[in-house]
C-alpha cells in the first residue's frame, strides 16, 4: 500500500473528521446525520493516518509529490 495523500490533504481530512467529532459529541449532530457523518469521519480519519485514499488508488489520483 503506496502512500497518495499529500501532507496537507491527510491534515484537512483529519481536520474535518475533528470537526465532525466535536460536532458529534456535543450534541450537535443527532440521528441518522449523525451516524453517517461519524462512519465518514473515520474513514477520514483513517484514511489520513495511513495516507492511502483507495479512492485515489482506483482513480490513479495521488496528491503527494515524487
Amino acid at each position: 500500500m503506496k502512500q497518495n495523500m499529500s501532507s496537507l490533504d491527510r491534515i484537512i481530512r483529519l481536520a474535518v473528521a475533528v470537526v465532525i467529532g466535536i460536532l458529534y459529541f456535543t450534541g450537535t449532530l443527532t440521528g441518522w446525520v449523525a451516524i453517517v457523518l461519524g462512519i465518514v469521519a473515520v474513514i477520514l480519519a483513517l484514511t489520513s493516518i495511513l495516507g492511502f485514499c483507495p479512492l485515489y488508488g482506483l482513480l490513479g489520483i495521488s496528491t503527494k509529490k515524487s
